[in-house]
């Protein structure tokens, strides 16, 4: 675990203790939270594992519920969720829960412990992964080096050979690489990944195919009543690298797509990545111009009156994999937290 994320655990560590989350939750004007999950896994992950950040475990995906619940929070749909914005005054606090990319787990492993507790939840479907085509390339890059002594990286007519024998380097040569497509332009991106993948043998589409829901699979869960589908594009690209037309395709697209498959266009959206770097104003006005009811971003805080003035520009606080100690539930349920977080680091 990296020295930020450490830190963040020695604060939520800090805030337990003092028993403030409880507090903050009586005194502030924050009305909710939505929570952003990625993977529901019962096995630990490997000691070389960046992307255990997005998985937890359903024991704590249960926990999490109970927990909420005991704190006096509802649980609530989306749509719930923005109805009660609207309204003139604060009601009970709740939380939302949201599953981005569709990831066969949600169906194994999530589905059952949300019906136990008949805790409603917004799942957001790339529509290219489902069809078996799209690239989970974070997730990629993690197996090519966990495999590899030593990997090459190849851009242009410039080959960087880094070792990988140890954990510490591979998670320098993840992060390495990781990063430097993050900067690219999307269509370069793919390309490297592409090129990477071919160099180790490896089958990205297989990769899908056996990580994602087929379509099959996907109604399985979006016909539970719990269950919110909404568009999380085509392609799972960063919206804000693309030009303004590819960009707007990939969100009409997507919603096409749902409507095609289940008969009802959906109303919410979820920007991939959803940093700050990966969507901004013009995605939150396309979401609109689009008819989209809800964007969400991954940007961190609570939820507050003022948002039913920006619902294409929703916060989400990630519960995430590597602070999956249930004490730490208080604090990821206490919105004002991470806008402060999210004003400190933003």
């Amino acid at each position: 675990m990296s020295l930020k994320y450490t830190a963040i655990r020695a604060m939520f560590e800090a805030l337990w203790l003092s028993r403030l989350p409880r507090l903050l939750r009586t005194l502030s004007a924050s009305r909710g939270v939505i929570l952003t999950l990625h993977r529901v896994l019962p096995d630990a992950p490997a000691d070389f594992s960046p992307n255990a950040i997005l998985q937890v475990t359903p024991d704590f995906l249960d926990y999490v519920i109970e927990r909420v619940r005991d704190l006096g929070i509802d649980i609530v749909s989306l749509d719930e969720a923005i109805e009660r914005l609207k309204a003139s005054e604060k009601g009970r606090p709740f939380v939302v829960l949201t599953f981005d990319d569709a990831y066969k787990d949600n169906l194994q492993y999530a589905l059952p412990v949300l019906r136990r507790h008949e805790a409603p939840f917004t799942l957001y479907v790339p529509t290219a992964l489902v069809d078996g085509v799209g690239d989970i390339w974070w997730q990629a890059i993690e197996d090519i080096i966990a495999r590899q002594d030593a990997v090459a990286f190849t851009q242009g007519d410039e080959t960087d050979y880094v070792d990988t024998r140890t954990t510490a380097q591979k998670q320098q040569a993840y992060d390495t690489l990781y990063w430097r497509m993050r900067k690219m332009p999307e269509a370069d991106r793919v390309e490297l990944m592409h090129s990477f993948a071919r160099s180790y043998g490896y089958d990205l589409a297989q990769q899908c195919r056996s990580l994602i829901m087929d379509w099959q699979e996907l109604r399985l869960l979006a016909d539970d009543p719990l269950c919110t589908i909404g568009a999380h594009t085509v392609h799972h690209y960063e919206l804000a690298k693309l030009d303004a037309d590819q960009a707007r395709s990939e969100m009409q697209q997507s919603a096409d797509v749902l409507l095609a498959q289940f008969g009802q266009r959906p109303s919410h959206i979820s920007y991939p990545i959803g940093g700050p770097a990966s969507a901004g104003q013009r995605e939150f006005d396309m979401a609109r111009e689009l008819g989209f009811v809800s964007g969400v971003t991954t940007r961190p805080g609570g939820l507050y009156a003022h948002h039913a003035q920006s619902l294409h520009a929703l916060p989400r606080v990630s519960l995430n994999g590597y602070f999956q100690s249930r004490r730490y539930v208080d604090v990821f349920a206490t919105g004002v937290i991470f806008s402060t977080m999210g004003k400190l680091t933003g």
